[in-house]
């Protein structure tokens, strides 16, 4: 069964994907990064990679992610609190630390895509 199957499939990342981002957005330290950000499209993009690397059948037509995130500034912590969150988000929808793992190991794969901005000093 893969991680797609284990997760309930579009449906059940649909749903860790709307948790996800109730908890980035209402987390004062990221919530600037979703200013003025359509998140009904963002989440539907969101759903669709989620669905492609975890196995099912959806196809992700969204920019490169480094091209997403230039722009953004992201900083190594808040990349980090994301995860956490994401983390949250698996644990409580009942994943497996083993398939938690493997999101993270996939994330973390494209960490120098995403962060583009020093640590705060």
């Amino acid at each position: 069964m893969s991680i797609f199957e284990r997760l309930g499939q579009e449906q059940g990342i649909r749903a860790a994907v709307d948790d996800f981002y109730e908890r980035v957005v209402g987390d004062p330290q990221l919530a600037h990064y979703f200013e003025d950000v359509d998140l009904r499209r963002l989440r539907a993009h969101q759903t669709a990679l989620l669905v492609q690397v975890t196995g099912g059948p959806a196809v992700y037509s969204g920019r490169d992610l480094a091209v997403a995130h230039e722009r953004l500034g992201i900083t190594p912590e808040d990349f980090d609190r994301v995860v956490g969150h994401l983390v949250a988000t698996l644990t409580s929808f009942g994943v497996s630390a083993d398939d938690i793992g493997s999101v993270g190991e996939a994330l973390l794969a494209h960490r120098d895509e995403i962060v583009t901005a020093p640590a705060p000093a």
